[in-house]
């Protein structure tokens, strides 16, 4: 099998796969800069960042690759527009952006030139987000980790949102392995997100014993996690979700109001960091539901040789049919601060 591809407005990546964006401090420029220099497109997870924290990641990863590099932030946190425009300033290459629709970040992409990429789940949003200029969309399954906007799975969705717009998608949810990206692919996906495989690799920025956690974990250790962000989570089973399960809260003693909505049952944020800094008893720790096939914690540049040698061996993919470029629409100025 040939790679196909994959152009995102003027990006052109040697490679059509994309490092998932994982927040909390799980995708930094150490990360983002080893998947960009080996071809593929590197994401600073820029949730849980301040902005100034967020440019010197991204000016970091500048002074490690010439490769692309983007930025995911989610729309739930208060920080968003903050976060996105200091990226935007800095010349990111492109911003990926879900839990939540911003239209917004379209007129903010138009008037720098940036390429925004939406992480939906449904073949209609992809279709919105089409039309109000998203260069490319990230077609989210459930097999994904961390906070999750379906329960449908990534197969289902990719053909169905593929057959509905022309612009390019990227698989993301469960892909680990070269057999995972070739599925994906024949699907009608132009490209895939990986997001637990290269957090579990020498670069990722976890704790080794978050790292052991990944390697470790066996399929009956997935579970689903009540977020306060007000979506379900995908986690691997450990002290903290269990106590969750078990009906127990944690409200924040000095709550710094991250996110627009939040239940308070506890801090995802504080757990999330917990986790990346190895105090896994009372951290979240976000995983995709394959994470039990990792067996090795190896460098980025490994991981892609293993992958992109086993994809050579692969029967070439069959014709997927795409539709003509949809019309875009005006964003009016009035639209200023709107989500959907």
């Amino acid at each position: 099998m040939r790679l196909p591809e994959i152009r995102i407005a003027k990006l052109r990546p040697h490679l059509p796969i994309v490092q998932g964006g994982m927040a909390v401090r799980l995708s930094t420029h150490r990360l983002a800069a080893a998947v960009a220099e080996a071809g593929g497109i590197g994401i600073i997870a820029g949730t849980g960042m301040t902005a100034r924290e967020l440019v010197r990641e991204i000016r970091r990863a500048r002074a490690l690759t010439k490769g692309i590099i983007g930025v995911n932030v989610m729309f739930a946190v208060s920080a968003f527009a903050d976060l996105v425009k200091a990226s935007i300033a800095e010349k990111i290459d492109l911003v990926v952006s879900g839990a939540g629709f911003s239209r917004d970040m379209f007129g903010w992409g138009k008037e720098s030139g940036t390429p925004i990429v939406p992480i939906v789940s449904t073949a209609r949003l992809a279709k919105t987000a089409e039309k109000l200029g998203a260069s490319a969309v990230v077609v989210e399954g459930f097999e994904a980790g961390g906070h999750l906007g379906t329960n449908e799975s990534m197969k289902k969705i990719v053909p169905e949102v593929a057959s509905a717009v022309s612009i390019p998608v990227i698989a993301a949810g469960g892909i680990v392995e070269a057999e995972d990206i070739w599925e994906a692919m024949s699907l009608g996906a132009d490209g895939v997100q990986m997001g637990i495989r290269f957090s579990a690799s020498v670069e990722g920025n976890g704790h080794d014993r978050l790292k052991q956690a990944y390697l470790d974990a066996t399929a009956d250790d997935i579970v689903l996690i009540k977020s306060p962000v007000g979506l379900p989570g995908r986690a691997i089973r450990n002290v903290f979700s269990e106590r969750l399960a078990a009906g127990e809260t944690f409200p924040p003693e000095h709550c710094i109001q991250c996110l627009k909505v939040c239940s308070k049952t506890f801090c995802i944020r504080q757990a999330l960091i917990n986790a990346q800094q190895g105090k896994l008893e009372n951290g979240i720790i976000f995983s995709g539901k394959n994470v039990d096939r990792i067996r090795e914690i190896l460098p980025v540049r490994e991981i892609i040789r293993r992958l992109t040698s086993k994809l050579a061996t692969m029967p070439a993919l069959p014709p997927f049919p795409r539709p003509a470029a949809q019309p875009r629409v005006v964003i009016p100025a009035a639209s200023a601060g709107a989500g959907v």
